[in-house]
């Protein structure tokens, strides 16, 4: 790479994107690479700061750092994922669709401790929106060694180009069981209904139904089988989910499911949350405090649920180191530590 004065540089292509700042309003490149500069470019350059400016001569077994970076953006991912073209030698990583963004961390590990390679990124198992930014790369110098790059393709590789994907959430049918002697006796008002169905169409599902059960073992368990009976892909069961004597929703999911993964999430809010599965049909025993909080323990795993996540008790304990919400004055979920 050779440097030259700007002055002296007219008819010569430059060789990377040349940054402009303009201190809070404007970051970006001014000239793009491969610009043949021009006489009337000489005062705009020293502008912004450039006297000189670099010609490229690539050495052998080195690569440009938009090359490099379109190479380590293949290797990363090949699935629901939307690369940009490169801009000041950097490539953003983009949701195709709205899904569950994963993130092998380990795989990722293994890419940044390559020497001048980095890789950056959102937290794994967060609800993206399509185009929705979720990681962005390049490499430090403005050439790279082609050996790194191939150590990162190898890497991904081995992961099958799956190191950065996004799983689709799939709208499914859900079932709704609220759960009460006093709401079903319509002492007290169902606080339940609203939220779930406002929480329903914000994912993408269709309810299915809406019933009410008393604090009865058998009633709950009958309202569940015959939610699943009539094509209920999960069920939601809310109410009852407190240690007092008259709940018992955690002993009818019990007694319906075939397998309890968790009584208890440590997430705050929203954890009496109860998670059990009858084959792939997922049973949640959703506690009070969702009819309080706007994102609670429900909102973080259900999401997972529809992307067709088979949830485990080591995901669900995982959750501890950050599962705790800030209570913020003005919530900004997901785009926030809660739940990651």
């Amino acid at each position: 790479m050779n440097t030259v004065r700007v002055e002296d540089a007219v008819g010569m292509v430059l060789a990377h994107d040349l940054t402009k700042i303009v201190p809070g309003k404007f970051k970006g490149p001014a000239f793009k690479k491969g610009h043949v500069i021009r006489n009337e470019d000489i005062e705009t350059l020293k502008d912004i700061g450039k006297n000189h400016i670099n010609i490229l001569e690539l050495k052998d077994g080195y690569i440009h750092e938009n090359e490099a970076a379109r190479r380590i953006s293949r290797a990363l991912s090949s699935n629901r994922i939307a690369f940009s073209e490169p801009s000041e030698g950097k490539i953003e990583l983009r949701a195709a669709c709205r899904g569950v963004v994963k993130i092998n961390t380990a795989a990722l590990s293994q890419v940044n401790e390559i020497d001048e390679v980095i890789v950056a990124s959102i937290h794994t198992n967060t609800l993206v929106e399509e185009g929705q930014l979720l990681a962005a790369t390049r490499v430090i110098p403005l050439t790279i060694d082609e050996e790194k790059i191939i150590q990162v393709e190898i890497i991904g590789e081995s992961f099958e180009n799956e190191i950065i994907t996004v799983q689709e959430l799939r709208p499914k049918k859900i079932g709704v069981v609220i759960i009460g002697t006093e709401v079903y006796e319509g002492r007290i008002a169902d606080g339940f209904a609203p939220v779930m169905r406002e929480k329903i169409r914000h994912y993408g599902c269709t309810l299915l139904n809406i019933q009410y059960c008393p604090d009865d073992l058998k009633s709950i368990e009958d309202t569940i089988n015959g939610m699943i009976a009539d094509g209920a892909e999960v069920v939601l069961a809310c109410g009852g989910m407190s240690v007092d004597a008259d709940d018992i929703t955690p002993r009818a999911i019990k007694n319906t499911a075939r397998y309890v993964v968790s009584y208890g999430v440590p997430i705050i809010p929203g954890n009496m949350l109860m998670l059990a599965y009858k084959g792939n049909i997922a049973i949640f025993g959703i506690p009070a405090a969702a009819i309080f909080m706007k994102n609670t323990s429900l909102d973080i795993i259900l999401p997972r649920v529809l992307a067709d996540d088979k949830i485990t008790c080591k995901d669900l304990a995982a959750y501890g180191h950050g599962g705790l919400c800030w209570g913020c004055k003005f919530c900004t979920y997901p785009a926030c530590p809660y739940g990651k």
